[in-house]
C-alpha cells in the first residue's frame, strides 16, 4: 500500500485550524430584530427561544445586546399598531421601523438593513394589495397545521404584483430616509428591484444598497417567523409569488433579472435545505450572496437539543459553517449572537 500522501497529516491539533477552508467570523452575521409598536415590553417568542419581540422603545437596548457579541448588522422586521389591505403603515413616518431605525442610527454604530415588504402590514397577510375587487374577510385565520397541499376557498386569489410595486418603493424611501443603510425586499414581486432602486434614486438615495430576497422559496420552515412577526396569511398561501422548492434553475432566472434591476446583494431563503442554489449562485455570480437560515431551521434545532438529541452549540456552529462553505458572503441567522460570542 503506497501512503505517500496521508491527509491525515493535516489533521493534527496545530495544523487543523491553519489549513481550515472556512472560518466564520462575527462580520459575517445578519441578526434579525422585532419591533413591536403593539407592546411595552418584551415579548419572548415560545417557538423561537432566546427571542423576543421588543417595545421601539427597547429597540436601541437590543440592538446595543447584539453589538456587544461581535456582530455589526442588524435586519429590522416590524409589528405595527395597526394594519389595512393595503398595508399602509409599512410606509408611515411614524412608523414602526422608521421610528426604530432612527433611534438605533442615532444611539449606535450598527449597520442597519430592513425588511421592505407589507405582509406584516395588510390585515390578510399577503405581500401586497390584493387583485382588485378582492377583499376576503381579513378576520379569519389560517390553520397553520394544515398540509401546505390542502387549498382554501381563496387559494385563486393573488397578489396585485404591479399595484405592489408602488408601494415598495414608498416603504424602502421610507426606511432610507429613517437612516437604513440598506434595504431589503422580500415579496418576490416582478420587477421589484427595479422599482425600488428607481425610487430610492429619484429620492436622492443613491447609495442606499438593496439586499433582494432574489431566490425566496414557498417553505414550510417559516412557520415560527410568522409567530414572531405577525405576518401568516389569512388565507390560503403563498405558493403564486414563492418559488416552488422544486425548481433550481428557476433561481438562476430569478436571480439574473434582480441583477440586471440593480440589486446589490442577492439572498437565499431557506438556507439549510436550498444550499445547492446558494453554491449555484455563487459560481454564476460575482454579487455578495447572502443566505437566510430561517426561524424553523433555528426552531428545530433547538427543539433537538432540548430533547438531549443534539448538542445544540456544535450542530448551530456546523450549520452555519455548512452555509458559508457553500458559498455564502452574509448570513441571517437566529443564531448570530450564541454563535459570535464563542467565536
Amino acid at each position: 500500500m503506497d501512503l505517500t500522501h496521508r491527509p491525515r497529516r493535516l489533521r493534527k491539533d496545530g495544523i487543523r485550524d491553519l489549513v481550515s477552508e472556512t472560518v466564520l467570523e462575527p462580520s459575517d452575521f445578519i441578526a434579525p430584530v422585532f419591533v413591536d409598536a403593539t407592546t411595552d415590553e418584551r415579548v419572548p417568542i415560545p417557538s423561537m427561544p432566546g427571542h423576543e419581540r421588543v417595545p421601539v422603545d427597547d429597540a436601541v437596548a437590543r440592538v446595543e445586546e447584539i453589538l456587544e457579541t461581535g456582530v455589526q448588522a442588524i435586519m429590522l422586521f416590524g409589528i405595527p399598531h395597526s394594519k389595512d389591505a393595503a398595508g399602509t403603515r409599512a410606509w408611515a413616518d411614524d412608523g414602526v421601523v422608521q421610528e426604530a431605525t432612527r433611534r438605533i442610527r442615532a444611539a449606535t454604530d450598527a449597520s442597519v438593513v430592513t425588511d421592505v415588504c407589507l405582509c406584516e402590514y395588510t390585515d390578510h397577510g399577503h405581500c401586497g394589495p390584493l387583485e382588485e375587487g378582492v377583499h376576503p374577510d381579513a378576520g379569519a385565520t389560517q390553520d397553520r397545521t394544515a398540509p401546505t397541499h390542502e387549498h382554501h376557498a381563496h387559494d385563486h386569489l393573488t397578489v396585485d404584483n404591479d399595484a405592489t410595486l408602488e408601494s415598495l418603493g414608498q416603504i424602502a424611501v421610507s426606511h432610507a430616509e429613517a437612516g437604513a443603510a440598506m434595504v431589503a425586499p422580500s415579496g418576490m414581486m416582478d420587477g421589484m428591484v427595479g422599482a425600488i432602486r428607481a425610487a430610492l434614486d429619484e429620492a436622492g438615495h443613491t447609495d442606499v444598497a438593496i439586499m433582494s430576497y432574489a431566490a425566496k422559496y414557498q417553505s414550510a420552515f417559516y412557520g415560527p417567523f410568522r409567530d414572531a412577526a405577525d405576518g401568516a396569511p389569512a388565507f390560503g398561501d403563498r405558493r403564486h409569488y414563492q418559488m416552488d422548492p422544486a425548481n433550481r434553475r428557476e433561481a438562476g432566472r430569478e436571480v439574473r433579472l434582480d441583477v440586471e434591476q440593480g440589486a446589490d446583494v442577492l439572498m437565499v431563503k431557506p438556507a439549510l435545505p436550498y444550499l445547492d442554489i446558494v453554491s449555484d449562485l455563487r459560481r454564476e455570480f460575482d454579487h455578495p450572496i447572502a443566505a437566510y437560515n430561517v426561524s424553523g431551521e433555528y426552531a428545530m434545532l433547538h427543539a433537538a437539543g432540548e430533547k438531549g438529541w443534539l448538542d445544540l452549540e456544535a450542530v448551530a456552529l456546523e450549520s452555519l459553517v455548512s452555509i458559508k462553505r457553500a458559498g455564502a458572503d452574509l448570513i441571517l441567522t437566529y443564531f448570530a449572537e450564541d454563535v459570535a460570542a464563542r467565536l
